[in-house]
């Protein structure tokens, strides 16, 4: 047996791998569109609201699951991309797209945390009567200054994923030209302008990235289907009989 036939199991199971892997995509934005849903009460104007809120298990059950389990399934998604498109003659951009990707994600998942498990905690006790303790843990807790910058640089970083690997999937063939694209335009449309505007942007930008994902997925799909049925051997005359 050479080399090549030594390698080429273990090639073919990985290029399978990342197909199937590529299906994490639509899931983590499935499960970012959840966390877009209900729209938070503000602290600033509206503090027994935004108490209550924060304390339901709603609250948490999306923060655990949508966003951090989201995030971890993201990654996944990410991996799997970045594979296709390194055997697609894309190794830099996957390269780059995963790194960034792969970063972000962690910062963004650590702020994640802090909501999902400091908040609750502030909104019990200023629900409690303790709203002094509770405003200067808000402002302490909730939106330190290294805080905030993490969460920036996270949401810039994954905008900045989406769009090394949007243009790269843009350019890969057999992948939907448009599907890059929409996974170009929507990264810093959610994780950028939708962050900041705070309202129904987001949504849309994770209806276009469900749907860009979507399309990638199956796109890369169909190519295993019809490389396999290429490389089926033609049935011989006695089988044809």
């Amino acid at each position: 047996m050479d080399a090549q036939q030594s390698i080429s199991p273990g090639a073919d199971l990985l290029a399978r791998a990342a197909r199937l892997g590529l299906w994490a995509l639509p899931v983590w934005a499935a499960l970012l569109s959840i966390t877009t849903l209900k729209e938070q009460p503000s602290w600033q104007t509206e503090p027994t609201q935004w108490s209550r809120f924060v304390t339901t298990p709603e609250f948490l059950a999306s923060h655990l699951i949508a966003s951090i389990v989201g995030a971890a399934i993201g990654i996944i998604g990410m991996v799997a991309l970045a594979a296709f498109l390194a055997g697609r003659g894309r190794p830099r951009a996957a390269a780059w797209g995963l790194v960034t990707g792969v970063l972000g994600s962690t910062l963004v998942t650590a702020v994640v945390g802090i909501a999902a498990f400091a908040q609750p905690a502030i909104g019990r006790d200023y629900l409690a009567g303790h709203t002094t303790a509770a405003r200067a843990m808000y402002y302490a807790a909730a939106q330190g200054n290294w805080l905030v910058a993490t969460a920036l640089t996270g949401a810039a970083l994954v905008a900045a994923s989406l769009v090394i690997f949007g243009v790269a999937a843009a350019r890969t063939r057999p992948l939907p030209r448009l599907a890059g694209i929409g996974l170009a335009v929507g990264g810093p449309l959610f994780a950028v302008i939708g962050a900041a505007l705070d309202n129904f942007v987001e949504t849309i930008a994770c209806a276009l990235l469900i749907a860009c994902t979507v399309w990638i997925a199956t796109a890369a799909r169909r190519t295993q289907t019809t490389a396999e049925a290429a490389s089926s051997p033609a049935p011989t005359p006695a089988a044809a009989h």
